[in-house]
């Protein structure tokens, strides 16, 4: 299949042109090596980042990615608030799978003392810790990228349930080469690729953000129900709504 190149940063027309939009269709009908091999190999202009919390579903997406090309820039959002849990399996799967340009980006000092000098910004306002902790990190990580792959699937609902598998997001494409999977596809992957899990799985953690936002789920309910529960946050705001997608 041909695939024609995208430009390395889009404006708000480029995200709605047919040139995209048909190379986003092309792309999108790939199965998923083939979708991340022409990613990681310049399909879409320029370079692409992996940006992946280590979190209970992460090892597939990464080891997809390490089977194709493990100096792949995999970037980890060190938000301050992690479950040591978390950043001990981090360490642990960078290692097992070979990744050998593992990045943690973390919040700037002197924001934190400016914006949660007490250290506590989640309990009072959860959504201006994350844009503190994660979105702004992450914006200034991806400066130099055109694109970067997320773990994200349709089968987490809320705002996930039409997740498509490609994006034009804030002049960027955004891949979401598992977004079709299912439960029993990601079980299978990790039993077929001998992938370790994350330890709080165990301990009935589906989905693990931050320690104080997050709490087991109860079983039968949706994956994301311990992240920020009862509050009515679903998204920690690193993933904006898309110019164009299939």
């Amino acid at each position: 299949m041909s695939i024609a190149v995208l430009p390395e940063s889009l404006s708000a027309a480029d995200a709605q042109s047919a040139p995209l939009r048909q190379t986003i269709e092309r792309l999108s009908a790939l199965e998923t090596s083939a979708l991340l091999a022409a990613a990681l190999r310049g399909a879409i202009g320029g370079r692409v980042a992996v940006v992946s919390s280590f979190g209970t579903e992460s090892a597939v997406v990464l080891a997809l990615v390490a089977a194709i090309d493990r100096t792949a820039p995999v970037i980890f959002l060190d938000t301050g608030k992690h479950f040591p849990e978390t950043l001990a399996y981090r360490d642990a799967l960078v290692t097992h799978l070979g990744l050998t340009d593992s990045r943690l980006v973390a919040p700037l000092a002197e924001d934190v003392a400016q914006f949660d000098p007490s250290g506590r910004l989640w309990n009072t306002a959860p959504d201006q810790c994350c844009f503190l902790r994660k979105v702004m990190p992450l914006d200034r990580a991806l400066i130099g990228f055109s694109g970067w792959i997320t773990g994200r699937k349709r089968y987490h609902g809320d705002t996930r349930a039409m997740l498509p598998r490609i994006e034009a997001v804030d002049g960027r494409i955004k891949i979401n080469p598992l977004s079709d999977w299912s439960p029993s596809e990601i079980r299978a992957a990790f039993v077929a690729l001998g992938l370790p899990r994350h330890p709080l799985v165990a301990r009935g953690y589906p989905s693990i953000g931050c320690a104080p936002c997050t709490q087991p789920a109860a079983p039968g309910s949706s994956p994301r129900s311990g992240r920020w529960q009862g509050s009515g946050k679903v998204e920690c705001g690193i993933h904006r709504p898309s110019e164009a997608g299939c």
